[in-house]
């Protein structure tokens, strides 16, 4: 299996002041999908109902559940590297842009990510949880140089 892999353009919006050039978001999503793999299956669509009232708790658990049905929603399993990795592949750039344009509100773009690599009938649980992980990350509103 081959992934494309790019570089995270330096001094964006989403890199951290840590070692590498990685986005918190990615590297929360990262570590959601290496806890996801050695747990059981979970249905897409009955698992938004199991989310918390709690912001914390449902922000923690719409990560867990984005990662453990992102395979679902995209008919394959996501290509997602390891924590601190400072390539990325496709399919985390094409989550950061699903985030990034959920977050502002770019409802064409939006629209485009989900009908290129996801069926209809998941869009809006997709785009449920994808928002509510990317809310909890201020660092989504002012992404650039990400393409």
């Amino acid at each position: 299996m081959t992934a494309e892999r790019r570089k995270l353009a330096v001094g964006t919006a989403f890199t951290n002041d840590h070692h590498t050039d990685v986005p918190p978001l990615l590297d929360h999503l990262r570590n959601a999908a290496r806890d996801a793999r050695s747990k059981r299956y979970v249905d897409l669509f009955g698992a938004c109902a199991v989310l918390s009232g709690n912001r914390q708790i449902a922000a923690k658990a719409a990560c867990e559940v984005l990662m453990r049905c992102l395979d679902q929603a995209l008919g394959r399993r996501p290509v997602m590297f390891r924590t601190g990795e400072s390539e990325t592949s496709f399919d985390e750039n094409w989550l950061l842009a699903l985030a990034r344009a959920l977050k502002s509100g770019d409802t064409p773009s939006v629209t485009f990510l989900l009908h290129s690599q996801v069926p209809k009938s998941a869009h809006r649980n997709l785009v449920f949880l994808v928002r509510s992980v990317a809310e909890s990350f201020d660092q989504v509103d002012n992404v650039v140089g990400l393409s």
